[in-house]
């Protein structure tokens, strides 16, 4: 865009289009004047800008420090007491001052207080971002019968309904309310009827056995609530660990005319909260595409936003659900969220934006226009304008990711707090999710919380940044081991019992949430089922589901976890080991053959070609690609930072030449062509290897990794993503 057609306003540059999104959709209805919203923009740009800038110098000034010091151990061996030694001497690893406990407040029961599924979705996508805010009430029916979790039989064929299927759904849903929501007598599966039994309180819940028994539930006090149609009983609702299930009874429909009880569906209270992604999971790299993501994002702070798409030949509108309202046993009634707390992650501070520039046309941070825009378009949710609302206890959720150390996690307390004041929003309305994805902050995590002790409400062990930053941060120790062997490297296992044994220590149970990452196989539900588990296993109170049926699925676990109970009994354990996060994942003197090698390099560089493809040729941040083998994994920007460096690592190594990844990415662009050779509108890479910009910009990722600041892939994908933009335009 020329210059000239830019809004200049309190020293500032503004893209025209995102002007008036502010001033005309944004603004109006908050209070906030738009003058003194962009002077106020413009001084926390002159204020904290170069604050910001010393941050990133300082990352680069430690980077080289670390490769210093790894150059000159290169021929010992790995002595880790002296390297926690040195990164103490050098500022990277900070002493622990006293305990304390974090003082956040107003902050609510799904963030707080209830364990469960969380999802991340592209904000920028409005289907996915409605599908996911609308996932906290999912079809356990549903989720079963679509995927693997009860094995498939072969031999059915067609797209009808198999009964065949629909009874072992039914029987594995019904096991899972004996499990949880036990009757005094008798199985849900030998349940003739549901109904009600007047009282003088109200009422209570009556159910009987085929056998002409009458029962009850073992425990009472889980039957909370109920609706009719008529006369008849048609949902039971209940809840156990602070999680609803609704049984939904009608006799009429075509699966509850075939059950003993009339049950039609279970439905789970799924998707707790969700991430509603401006970072890894997008692909915004100029000022049109932040304007997608701010005014998606506005739409549904507001409860307007919509999208409308065709499924088999019809035209379908999603929009926001509504609460759900029941009465309950003494006549009274309730009502429960109908939609997912929301959170919204903004960018990195290594982030900057030319969608609004200084008055020298200089870009700046990404992150300060997050926030301020961000904030602001959450104060329609806060001041209850809209439709439906996010946060009863009048705060707004930020997540801010790959933060390195207490400094940067001060810095955006610092920011939050001026846009507050911008905003007119009391102090610590803007509360923070820390993401705990990179080396310095998992290993300085205590401190890092001391620092946002009166706004923090979330940490998360980002395993995919957190080994990519961990490959990047000793570069010049000596060759990884292969990369998925990395996922039992012992500063892994340290690294994620410590995450939760500080956010324990530091009183984050009931408050805020601890988090877990991404089950990244969609297409794999029983594996999940089998494996996921071990998140509230762990203590965590939330793990990252890639889909609202992986969601509805990951809910069962949190019904056979007691998470606060478990809190418990880890607060008594050793607390986690620095040391041991410390301690790279080396290979150390193994030999690698040839075979060994070129499978990785394989298996790698056709991951990173798969991503980058549509990163770039179609401005896709995360999907679902196929890896080597046809399995369709989650990818995002923390997948494609952990592969290309490692064949960075490789390369600099020695293990593998620049010839032979050079053969490996043509080889692999070809294999990748041919995945998505039914893709309409799909580019291949492999026709045209120097005129394919998404084929250069994986090779730069990987030739250019050692270089690139912390490993990050944003400036090459952005820096691509233009060219392409560009050249459409032309």
């Amino acid at each position: 865009m020329d210059a000239s057609e830019r809004v200049e306003i309190s020293g500032l540059k503004i893209d025209p289009e995102l002007h008036a999104l502010v001033e005309t959709e944004i603004l109006p209805g908050t209070g906030v004047e738009a003058a003194h919203y962009w002077d106020s923009l413009s001084r926390l740009i002159d204020d904290l800008q170069p604050k910001n800038r010393q941050l990133l110098n300082h990352r680069d000034t430690l980077q080289t420090q670390l490769d210093e010091w790894h150059r000159e151990h290169r021929d010992n061996a790995f002595d880790v007491c002296a390297y926690r030694q040195f990164l103490t001497d050098i500022g990277y690893l900070q002493a622990e001052g006293d305990d304390f406990t974090i003082d956040t407040t107003n902050v609510d029961p799904e963030v707080a207080q209830i364990a469960g599924p969380q999802l991340v979705v592209p904000v920028d996508n409005a289907r996915y971002a409605l599908n996911a805010a609308n996932a906290r009430w999912a079809s356990l029916y549903d989720a079963l019968y679509g995927t693997d979790v009860i094995p498939r039989d072969d031999s059915a064929t067609g797209t009808d309904y198999d009964p065949q299927r629909g009874a072992q759904v039914i029987a594995y849903s019904e096991q899972f309310l004996d499990r949880h929501f036990p009757l005094a007598s008798g199985k849900h599966s030998e349940v003739s009827s549901y109904s009600l039994q007047a009282t003088e309180q109200g009422h209570e819940l009556a159910i009987e056995l085929a056998s002409g028994e009458a029962t009850t539930l073992a425990d009472n006090s889980a039957w909370v609530g109920y609706l009719t149609d008529g006369d008849s009983l048609s949902v039971v609702l209940l809840v156990h660990h602070k999680l609803h299930v609704e049984i939904q009874i009608d006799r009429q429909h075509p699966i509850g005319k075939e059950h003993a009880a009339g049950v039609k569906d279970i439905l789970l209270e799924s998707a707790i909260t969700t991430i509603q992604d401006c970072e890894d999971s997008v692909s915004a790299v100029d000022a049109a595409d932040k304007i997608q993501v701010y005014r998606n994002w506005l739409g549904i702070m507001k409860g307007t936003l919509e999208a409308t798409f065709t499924k088999s030949g019809k035209d379908i509108t999603r929009s926001l659900q509504p609460d759900r309202t029941y009465l309950t046993p003494s006549g009274e009634t309730i009502t429960l969220p109908g939609r997912s707390m929301l959170l919204v992650r903004n960018v990195g501070i290594h982030m900057y934006t030319d969608a609004v520039t200084t008055s020298d046309d200089e870009p700046i941070p990404e992150g300060f226009l997050d926030a301020m825009i961000t904030a602001a378009a959450a104060m329609h949710d806060l001041q209850a304008s809209g439709s439906v609302r996010n946060s009863k206890c009048g705060s707004i959720y930020i997540v801010k990711p790959k933060l390195h150390g207490p400094e940067e996690v001060a810095a955006t307390v610092e920011l939050f707090g001026r846009v507050e004041t911008a905003l007119g929003l009391s102090a610590n309305t803007i509360k923070i999710g820390i993401m705990d994805e990179e080396r310095r902050t998992s290993v300085n995590l205590k401190e890092c919380i001391r620092q946002a002790r009166n706004r923090v409400v979330f940490i998360n062990t980002g395993f995919l940044d957190r080994t990519g930053d961990d490959i990047h941060s000793t570069m010049e120790c000596g060759p990884m081991m292969p990369k998925m062997e990395i996922k039992n490297a012992t500063w892994i296992l340290a690294y994620e019992d410590a995450n939760v044994d500080t956010g324990i220590a530091t009183g984050l149970p009931g408050t805020g949430q601890i988090g877990k990452g991404m089950w990244t196989m969609p297409d794999r539900m029983s594996e999940m089922v089998d494996s996921k588990i071990g998140h509230p296993q762990s203590g965590a109170t939330c793990a990252w589901v890639p889909s609202p049926t992986a969601a509805t699925l990951h809910a069962m676990h949190y019904h056979q976890i007691d998470v606060p109970a478990r809190q418990l009994d880890l607060a008594q354990r050793e607390h986690g080991s620095v040391t041991a996060m410390l301690q790279p994942a080396l290979a150390g003197d193994r030999t690698f053959s040839p075979e060994e090698i070129q499978r990785e390099l394989d298996n790698n560089i056709q991951g990173i070609l798969g991503y980058v493809v549509r990163w770039v040729d179609q401005g896709v941040g995360c999907s679902k690609v196929l890896d080597i083998h046809d399995i369709g994994l989650m990818e995002d920007r923390a997948t494609l930072r952990i592969s290309s460096q490692h064949v960075a690592n490789w390369l600099h190594q020695g293990i593998a030449t620049r010839a032979q990844i050079e053969e490996t990415f043509r080889k692999m662009a070809a294999v990748v062509d041919q995945q998505n050779s039914s893709e309409s509108g799909y580019r291949a890479m492999a026709q045209d290897y120097d005129g394919s910009t998404a084929f250069q910009a994986a090779r730069d990722l990987v030739f250019e990794g050692k270089a690139e600041p912390n490993g990050y892939t944003e400036r090459v994908l952005t820096t691509r993503r233009r060219q392409v933009k560009s050249a459409a335009r032309a």
